[in-house]
């Protein structure tokens, strides 16, 4: 097997473990203990698959059964009794909006017999945009956009995100009182804090206004007078765990980071390769997240530490990318261009990194394959991979090398896969 389909099988494998086919069954509640209906929302990229298999396994009455959740565009599947709709994502859009007032429209009345089954997963943040009084859909995509070229990690943009809306941070929960909520969770943040997830709407936040703030100040990301003034006031808060509208609130991790990378690893050792799984939660510019673990693998290629090859690294979380050039990038192609320049085209050293949902920044393409010769192979192009490393290109980069990975819509979202193969010593 060559070092390229062997790192696509392990790709494809974290994807497979994640697939909510496979998640979601083994939580769902049973029919006979909902003595009311069992009503379905959620968001995410995953969010349409997930409402597939609740329709798959339901064994109650159909009338019993209702929902509406909301996903990315191009990842809407077919469902009977509960109605999929579909919105933009990173940046939120009008369709978005909509389907966040649905949302919180469709939980309103709800009696203590009901049961309120919320599917959370990537990507619910942008779909769910429902901007706090005094804020438009306007003010939220510049917010946005901004945070995600600033280099502020996925925690500190999702504060600012829960802050300055109305479902966000616990308030959908809230909302669904009395109402007994059940949320299924699957995790693309480093450290699968659950308040993170999609920006936590059905659960308690620590975090406060003054941290928005702080954060906002940190990466200086200019905000409306509106928005100020909400923070500054304290209006903006979250619920916080001691809320008695989240006591009948339970929540369930049910895939995440850390299960992909278990499922690459298998695959890798009945390949007869050592593994070593670096961590399901790394942060830090892609850029020197890259430098770092081209440092590591030349330690197994020359020391055998800290383990000996034929092996493959492997890691997940989210990396963050500053942007200052003009190129087509994501962070998983930024960390491999910065990989690849300080290999130097270092001989037995492979890589694949991807985003799990299959989408890497804002095209359709999930990451990249990084072989030993592709800076070779692209000085024969005329291309300096350090150039395009400046100019954050890195899917021009890959793609005119024919090394780009496209997945197609992967229905599901456990945030960026790293595997870097090194075959000889």
């Amino acid at each position: 097997m060559t070092p390229r389909q062997i790192l696509r099988d392990l790709f494809d494998a974290a994807i497979a473990s994640a697939q909510p086919a496979v998640a979601v069954p083994p939580h769902l509640p049973d029919p006979a203990q909902i003595k009311g209906r069992l009503v379905v929302v959620g968001a995410g990229k995953a969010s349409a698959a997930m409402a597939r298999a609740v329709e798959g396994h339901w064994t109650g009455p159909a009338d019993k059964l209702c929902g509406l959740v909301v996903t990315r565009y191009g990842y809407s599947v077919t469902c009977q009794r509960i109605e999929i709709i579909e919105a933009a994502h990173p940046v939120p859009d009008a369709a978005g909006l909509k389907a966040a007032e649905r949302i919180k429209a469709f939980v309103q009345g709800l009696c203590e017999d009901d049961l309120v089954l919320c599917l959370i997963s990537g990507g619910g943040s942008a779909l769910l945009p429902a901007p706090a009084a005094g804020l438009t859909l306007a003010d939220k995509q510049d917010i946005n956009a901004q945070l995600l070229k600033s280099g502020a990690s996925i925690g500190e943009m999702n504060c600012v995100r829960r802050h300055l809306s109305t479902i966000k941070g616990g308030r959908l929960a809230a909302l669904c009182h009395p109402a007994r909520v059940l949320t299924l969770v699957i995790s693309d943040v480093p450290g699968d804090q659950l308040s993170d997830i999609a920006s936590g709407p059905t659960v308690a936040d620590a975090s406060t206004c003054a941290d928005a703030l702080a954060i906002l100040e940190r990466y200086r990301i200019q905000i409306p007078d509106a928005a100020r003034q909400l923070l500054e006031s304290g209006q903006g808060e979250t619920l916080k765990p001691a809320d008695p509208r989240l006591v009948r609130c339970e929540t369930r991790l049910i895939s995440s980071p850390q299960i992909g990378l278990e499922a690459a690893a298998k695959v890798a050792r009945a390949a007869g390769l050592g593994v070593c799984i670096l961590g399901d939660s790394l942060e830090g510019e892609a850029r020197e997240v890259g430098r770092v673990m081209a440092g590591i693998a030349q330690q197994v290629a020359t020391h055998g530490q800290p383990l000996g090859a034929p092996c493959v690294l492997l890691s997940g979380g989210e990396t963050t990318v500053t942007v200052r050039g003009q190129g087509r990038g994501g962070r998983n192609v930024e960390f491999l261009l910065a990989l690849g320049v300080a290999l130097k085209g270092a001989p037995g050293i492979w890589a694949l990194a991807g985003d799990t949902d299959g989408v890497d920044g804002i095209e359709e393409i999930a990451g990249a394959l990084l072989t030993p010769d592709a800076l070779e192979r692209a000085r024969a192009l005329g291309m300096r991979a350090t150039s395009h490393l400046d100019n954050n290109d890195g899917h021009g980069f890959f793609s005119a090398l024919g090394d780009a990975v496209i997945t197609g819509p992967t229905l599901t979202n456990i945030n960026d896969f790293r595997a870097v193969l090194i075959t000889q010593p």
